[in-house]
């Protein structure tokens, strides 16, 4: 275990599943009360058993981890869905200045084709085989994305009434998916909208793809079944789905990347599907890379409080008590051993945790050692706009606030060019 500072915090009982609604602690940015906390060893076992091969990971912590996080934290998400098929809606194999083939593709959760999601996919046309692929949700449409005026509006189906023409136009998003950049240094690109999978607001989970696997007479998740969080994960598993079909994209070479909420759901995609060759967390902050146990900016209990959908109910019981949680986000990054991940932070986004989510990859650097590979080589936070991507977790601290820039897209690019091109 990893013993940080020295620091008495009041411990809260618990009495039931919503236990641990103290007070909540006022908002910390100060370093100096960041208290002191006893990480979760990802190296010993339940039973006390100390992993020291990569054998014993794999068949027997990593799983111990995996259930713990499903129980704890994300909740337990479905497989694939028996009825689950695909359909091309559109190609243009001239997009984007004669750079860029664009393919529209249906995902159907269900054989009646009433719900599905759409994968907007773009694929360099300079290729002689097939290429590495950036899959990512976006947060307003596919049509946000660039400035293609043939792509098809992404209409909310998870929220009636709500539509592209809610303050989202075209290329609304451009400046954070720099498409033509990616082509040009021979990527694909595939993106899906979050509202396809699931809303990001409590609906009491009536209005995306939970209750397609309710049970009889069930009307919302259990206390250890999946949240928004993990139902968009398992949205880009469904595309993965899609993408392993494709016969220009090379499935064994699919990045998973997201930003912020996003990038919450892109760490727990790749810890839990292993088919993704890289995983790439964007100013994820709790939940996602950040250590909880920090307490620092966004705590448990108020991200449990401001979006009560984004995790499993049995999460919230760790709300003013992340001492008592099972595991800690550098575990999460651990999981993803031994492909390679990255993890940004930008300067003025304190609200993520920016020591925390670089602490994540230094504690998860001993689960990537047991395959021979190299972490995060680095035990201090680097300067700004330094990055360090020696090792398989890759780390940068960008210049400015909560965002994904050209700047980040590029340390991207250059660590998938090192784990991914061949």
């Amino acid at each position: 275990m990893s013993v940080v500072k020295r620091y008495a915090l009041p411990v809260f009982c618990c009495l039931g599943l919503f236990c641990a609604r103290a007070q909540e602690p006022a908002m910390n940015y100060d370093e100096s009360l960041v208290p002191d906390y006893v990480l979760p060893d990802p190296l010993t076992c339940s039973d006390g058993t100390k992993v020291t091969d990569a054998a014993t990971w794999t068949s027997k912590r990593r799983p111990e981890l995996l259930a713990l996080f499903e129980t704890q934290v994300y909740g337990k998400a479905p497989g694939r869905p028996e009825g689950l098929h695909f359909k091309v809606l559109g190609e243009d194999r001239y997009t984007l200045g004669n750079m860029a083939t664009r393919r529209e593709i249906a995902v159907y959760f269900t054989d009646d084709e009433t719900h599905f999601m759409t994968i907007l996919l773009y694929i360099p046309n300079k290729r002689t085989d097939v290429v590495p692929i950036f899959l990512g949700l976006n947060f307003k449409g596919n049509h946000t994305i660039c400035d293609d005026p043939l792509v098809t509006p992404s209409i909310p189906r998870t929220a009636p009434g709500k539509g592209p023409s809610d303050g989202f136009p075209r290329a609304a998003a451009a400046s954070r998916w720099p498409v033509e950049m990616l082509i040009a240094n021979g990527y694909g690109l595939a993106t899906v909208y979050r509202g396809d999978i699931d809303p990001d607001y409590d609906d009491g989970f009536q209005n995306g793809v939970h209750p397609l696997f309710y049970r009889d007479g069930q009307t919302r998740p259990e206390p250890d079944e999946w949240g928004t969080i993990a139902a968009w994960a398992w949205g880009l598993s469904r595309a993965m789905d899609y993408l392993e079909t494709d016969e220009d994209v090379d499935c064994e070479r699919v990045a998973v990347i997201g930003h912020s909420r996003l990038g919450k759901a892109a760490l727990w995609a790749g810890a839990s599907d292993p088919r993704f060759a890289m995983v790439v967390s964007n100013e994820s902050g709790c939940g996602g890379a950040a250590l909880a146990r920090r307490r620092y900016a966004e705590t448990v209990a108020r991200i449990n409080r401001l979006f009560p959908h984004w995790f499993c109910e049995n999460y919230k019981q760790y709300a003013g008590n992340e001492d008592a949680l099972p595991v800690d986000q550098h575990e999460l990054v651990a999981l993803i051993a031994p492909r390679p991940v990255y993890i940004a932070s930008a300067a003025e986004d304190k609200w993520s945790d920016i020591r925390g989510e670089f602490l994540a990859g230094v504690h998860a650097t001993p689960v990537y050692e047991l395959f021979g590979l190299e972490g995060l080589p680095d035990t201090e936070l680097p300067e700004n706009d330094a990055p360090e991507q020696s090792g398989y977790i890759g780390y940068h601290v960008r210049s400015g606030g909560h965002d994904i820039t050209p700047y980040d897209w590029r340390q991207f690019v250059k660590f998938a060019d090192k784990h991914l091109k061949r």
